[in-house]
């Protein structure tokens, strides 16, 4: 009586997207000695940032964009002979906006990266969610092939018939596996780099490929 032989193998597929977003985030910043004239100071500043947003979202260039309600602190600094001085306030408002294309985002900070208060922070670069979830589905798909086409070539080399799939999982999930570093699903989206460019006219944005791969 035959006995039936268990081949267990690993199947890895990935995908490189240009990412189609890029969310960035932006500060307005103000501290003085008052706390009323920090408040007004912060809220003038910020005044033209959302006028911009709103006008970039009616041109579409923009797709969505959120501005985090006001917030004010304050702190008595000491002095060099451990004294506490007087107050100083600091007021923020922290804004969002999302992108649609690299250049137009550049092209932004370019404008508001001089403005008084401004902060220009980082962006994070991603996919729509539709892309997204499509690229998913076709890289675990691809994965799983490769998973089959390994199995196939394993039993083929033992002289073995027609395989038959008994158990798939992503990595770490088989009922008897054994511990794996390796991650099932993994989406990385590399933060981009913004360099001043000629004469200091304006920042770029170069964003990497996101990276969307299975194992399973």
């Amino acid at each position: 009586m035959s006995e039936d032989v268990t081949i267990t193998v690993r199947g890895e597929h990935e995908s490189r997207l240009a990412p189609e977003r890029a969310t960035i985030h932006v500060g307005v910043r103000v501290d003085g000695p008052d706390r009323a004239t920090v408040v007004e100071s912060v809220m003038r500043l910020t005044a033209p940032v959302r006028d911009s947003l709103i006008a970039r979202a009616d041109a579409a260039t923009v797709v969505e964009w959120t501005s985090k309600r006001l917030s004010v602190r304050a702190e008595r600094p000491w002095n060099t002979e451990g004294r506490r001085l007087a107050a100083v306030y600091y007021a923020s408002v922290d804004l969002t906006a999302t992108f649609t294309e690299a250049s137009e985002l550049s092209e932004w900070v370019s404008e508001v990266s001089p403005w008084e208060g401004v902060e220009v922070g980082g962006v994070d670069w991603h996919l729509t969610a539709d892309t997204r979830a499509a690229t998913e589905r076709a890289v675990a798909s691809q994965a799983v092939a490769v998973a089959v086409a390994r199995a196939e070539a394993y039993a083929g080399a033992l002289g073995l018939g027609r395989i038959t799939p008994r158990e798939i999982a992503d990595v770490g999930l088989m009922s008897s596996a054994q511990p794996s570093s390796a991650a099932p699903m993994m989406m990385k989206a590399q933060r981009s780099t913004a360099f001043a460019a000629d004469g200091g006219a304006g920042m770029e944005y170069e964003p990497e490929d996101i990276v969307i791969s299975a194992t399973v």
